[in-house]
């Protein structure tokens, strides 16, 4: 498939292959931090708190994510869930 895609726009089966292509094209480093996929976020960015009631139930049970834009709802990378939070969070993305 070629990136970036609508996410709005792709089953949960779509988002699962696009994840997975973005990990792989980013040898599987985090879109957002730099780190490897296969660990938690590092503490340089959990050390930013995000108000958890701002997120649905369960959104940090899986630790990668398909970010993707809130305006454009395109697809931007694979992300450590608590990265994607602070990039909605904090920066509106």
């Amino acid at each position: 498939m070629e990136l970036p895609v609508n996410y709005t726009k792709l089953t949960q089966p779509q988002r699962r292959q696009v994840r997975l292509q973005y990990i792989k094209e980013q040898n599987n480093l985090c879109m957002y931090c730099g780190e490897t996929l296969d660990s938690p976020a590092p503490e340089r960015i959990t050390k930013k708190r995000i108000n958890l009631k701002l997120f649905p139930d369960g959104f940090l049970d899986n630790p990668i994510h398909l970010q993707h834009c809130h305006k454009t709802n395109m697809t931007e990378g694979a992300v450590h869930a608590y990265c994607n939070a602070i990039l909605w969070e904090y920066e509106g993305r």
